[in-house]
């Protein structure tokens, strides 16, 4: 049975910051409010509860979930070749909407799907987001939407769709609004934009004048 917890009030907080991040560690799934709309996750390293977030939306492995992280810092342990360029995009825009797809540390024990060898990562701007982040370490988040259906902008619209397949809920009210994070390759020479969401390419274009808008 699912457990949602109010973070709006601060012993609910509390107490489901706590639960979640136990579900995440058992390998469990849970529903968290981010900067841009809800999010399902699950521990980045547990091949099989990542599987199971695959299973919960009715999406395939052609479509690797991307990661959540709550500090910048946490990059030097997950990504290589990070360039100079990418650095100044995550000191402008971080925790923000902007996802970085960057290539993974070879080493790195994880099985997002098939994602050739890159990550596609993010530090949201949102204070739950960031606290279960900070606990647990990186997540594997997608939207908390069944395949095919409006990605949630509240804790009712995921749970309808999700139901019991997510062990906690967080509920953080209604998020500021459905534009997806910018998604940014920076695995090459140049910056190139993959999709223009909440960022578009002239705002990107102040800290990296370079970038390249992919066709």
């Amino acid at each position: 049975m699912a457990r949602r917890y109010d973070c709006n009030d601060a012993t609910d907080r509390t107490t489901g910051l706590r639960e979640a991040a136990s579900a995440v560690r058992r390998g469990e799934l849970v529903v968290l409010p981010t900067d841009t709309v809800y999010g399902i996750g699950a521990d980045a390293f547990s091949s099989e509860a990542v599987a199971d977030l695959l299973g919960a939306k009715g999406r395939g492995r052609n479509m690797p979930t991307p990661v959540l992280i709550g500090s910048p810092n946490t990059l030097h342990g997950l990504v290589t070749d990070f360039s100079e360029q990418a650095w100044e995009l995550v000191d402008a825009f971080w925790p923000g909407a902007l996802t970085l797809v960057a290539k993974h540390q070879p080493s790195l024990q994880w099985d997002l799907g098939d994602t050739r060898g890159t990550v596609a990562i993010r530090m949201p701007l949102h204070p739950v987001a960031i606290e279960l982040l900070t606990e647990v370490g990186p997540m594997a988040v997608s939207s908390a939407n069944l395949t095919g259906h409006p990605a949630p902008e509240d804790c009712d619209a995921a749970q309808e769709m999700l139901g019991d397949a997510v062990s906690v809920y967080l509920d953080g009210g209604p998020t500021p609004g459905n534009v997806p994070s910018s998604i940014v390759d920076v695995t090459g020479n140049v910056p190139v934009l993959l999709r223009a969401g909440a960022l578009d390419a002239e705002e990107l274009r102040k800290v990296v004048p370079d970038l390249e808008v992919a066709n």
